[in-house]
């Protein structure tokens, strides 16, 4: 295939990013009320307690973004070589990143805020990646 053939380790981090992203946005959009209570919860002891609805509102359009610029992205990809699309939605990822590391930190969930990291290492090298 030659998609994979001369784009191999972007493809992957691509496919990676969107199953991540999209994954979550459709969670959110199919059990709102039970993100909303858990993330509630969550930050109950943070400066965010009582932004939750609006915050999670605001992270669930930009996952949404993210894994459908990186959709259109692998398209391009694979019908152009061009890779503007794809770069622009793997950047958005990792600013969605830093937001949640942002909440992470703010909720004391150092744990939490450990695990996004494995995550925004894949978002940087797929932007490093994409723009070599």
């Amino acid at each position: 295939m030659i998609l994979f053939s001369d784009h191999p380790a972007e493809i992957l981090i691509l496919f990676f990013l969107i199953v991540t992203f999209i994954q979550s946005g459709i969670d959110k959009l199919l059990d709102w009320n039970g993100n909303v209570s858990f993330i509630t919860q969550h930050f109950e002891n943070s400066p965010l307690k009582n932004s939750v609805p609006l915050l999670l509102a605001i992270i669930l359009i930009i996952e949404v973004i993210a894994g459908i610029l990186m959709i259109v992205g692998v398209y391009q990809i694979y019908t152009s070589g061009a890779m503007e699309i794809a770069i622009l939605g793997v950047e958005l990822s990792a600013v969605t990143l830093i937001f949640l590391l942002i909440g992470q930190r703010l909720a004391k969930d150092y744990a939490g805020a450990m695990s996004l990291a494995v995550y925004f290492i894949i978002s940087v090298f797929g932007v490093f990646l994409l723009n070599s």
